[in-house]
């Protein structure tokens, strides 16, 4: 067997023609076969919608985070004014109820002035006193109680001591400044004078 008989002959069936520039260019006659599996094209198309699916649900997520920050930045402003409202409410109700006061201590003023009787000018006191403390009260704040009561550093500032017997040790004796509270808070502690155990105190009582 001769050498050509054992070459292979192979046609080119592809058409080579010229476009409009000279360039050459292969068309083959027949066009290549999908070689892809019909259940890898579905997975692809699969994948596809679920990506699709995903960007949906993001924008979607984005529009309704936005709106929520909408409206609790609507609340916040709204509670925020409510606050502010109350809180200017109550001052005015404060101030209301001090009118009262300013208007006994006038009193007072004009009494001491014109030298009215000293009964007169104590009873416009006393007055402003009372008005003032239904003021307070209508506020609700409290007073501290202090004379007879053991002393409490929490409520109490001792200002001064005095020698006492054994069964006053530590009482409050007298109270200079009144303390008072608003709730669990404490404004301002009462001023009070407490007693001091001391043997001659007690022998002098015996």
């Amino acid at each position: 067997m001769d050498k050509e008989a054992n070459e292979l002959r192979v046609t080119d069936r592809r058409r080579v023609y010229l476009d409009d520039e000279g360039a050459e260019r292969v068309n083959a006659e027949n066009e290549q076969p999908n070689l892809k599996p019909s259940y890898v094209e579905e997975l692809e198309a699969r994948t596809q919608a679920a990506e699709q699916k995903v960007l949906e649900v993001q924008s979607r997520f984005e529009q309704l985070r936005k709106q929520l920050q909408t409206e609790t930045d609507a609340t916040r402003q709204r509670l925020n004014r409510a606050a502010d409202e109350r809180a200017l409410r109550d001052k005015a109700d404060f101030i209301t109820d001090l009118l009262p006061v300013l208007d006994n201590l006038q009193r007072a003023t004009e009494a001491a002035d014109t030298g009215g009787a000293p009964e007169v000018i104590a009873e416009g006191l006393r007055r402003t006193a009372a008005s003032f403390e239904s003021a307070l009260a209508a506020a609700g704040v409290e007073p501290i109680e202090a004379v007879g009561e053991p002393f409490d550093p929490e409520l109490h500032e001792a200002i001064e001591t005095s020698e006492v017997s054994a069964e006053d040790e530590g009482k409050v004796l007298s109270e200079h400044a009144r303390g008072y509270r608003i709730g669990e808070r404490l404004l301002r502690p009462a001023r009070v004078k407490v007693g001091r155990y001391s043997e001659k105190a007690s022998q002098a009582r015996e």
